[in-house]
């Protein structure tokens, strides 16, 4: 066949390929199977058009962990170790913080400068009243020093006192993270103390803010947990390394949704 015969060829045989096609009703068979049902052929394109989108979605209940006897050795720890807490059959401490020291220096400060003031006090009381001449401009008569030093040691004594409660409040605030749950401990005063849990289910966003440079240089901040529905933000103030334990609740979190156990262990 000579090259321009060819070329014609070619040329028919693409015209014939990009003609319209003529309406094909794909709703007839065109053929039967060997039990008689119908075949149907449809082209690609008048079965799928445009992009196509796939829904994955998350269980709304968390996946149910089967109890091993790791965990079960986990939790009997827990329980020795936090007897205070109420942890259910399969949940144990992945996570116990306490408040950042840094909080206790102010405290202590302060109950170092009223001890100091006091001292003070009584020493120049002693030296105001074996004055005999202040005594005689001011026409008073005051008790002795030995006379105050019953009452002044009572002073000293509750103000050392009122420091250590404060230290021991600061430091009964805590959080303990566990594989079902967050507990929050916050103790107000002395006879005020309040407890709560929040199920890792319901907790949608954890996240961190540290704000001066103090809470920089001395690496604390508050942590900050959101819910899911009632949109309830709870917060832990003074938390050490509060960029590591956000990391940590968000990994527990995830985990605890997807039924992966969170095996984690450490304590400050």
């Amino acid at each position: 066949m000579e090259p321009k015969e060819l070329e014609e060829k070619r040329e028919e045989y693409a015209a014939e390929t990009e003609a319209p096609q003529a309406d094909v009703d794909y709703d007839k068979p065109v053929a039967y199977g060997p039990n008689g049902e119908p075949l149907y052929a449809h082209p690609i394109d008048a079965i799928q058009k445009g992009p196509q989108f796939v829904h994955m979605t998350r269980s709304v209940n968390p996946v149910k962990q089967e109890l091993t006897p790791e965990m079960k050795d986990r939790h009997d720890q827990s329980v020795a170790a936090y007897p205070n807490l109420n942890l259910s059959e399969e949940e144990y401490i992945i996570r116990a913080m306490s408040r950042h020291p840094i909080g206790l220096v102010g405290l202590i400060a302060m109950t170092v400068v009223l001890s100091l003031l006091a001292i003070i006090g009584y020493a120049g009381y002693g030296v105001f009243v074996h004055d005999a001449t202040l005594q005689s401009t001011t026409n008073l008569t005051l008790p002795s020093a030995e006379a105050v030093f019953i009452p002044f040691l009572l002073l000293l004594a509750l103000i050392l006192i009122g420091g250590y409660v404060a230290c021991y409040v600061y430091l009964q605030n805590r959080f303990y993270l566990t594989n079902e749950s967050v507990i929050q401990e916050i103790q107000l005063s002395l006879f005020n103390h309040d407890e709560q849990t929040i199920s890792l289910a319901n907790i949608e966003d954890v996240s961190y803010r540290q704000t001066g440079i103090m809470q920089q240089l001395f690496d604390y901040g508050t942590i900050r947990m959101s819910t899911e529905g009632d949109e309830t933000t709870y917060t832990f103030a003074y938390a050490g390394k509060p960029k590591e334990q956000a990391a940590i609740l968000n990994n527990a979190v995830e985990a605890f949704k997807n039924g992966r156990p969170v095996l984690q262990d450490t304590t400050e």
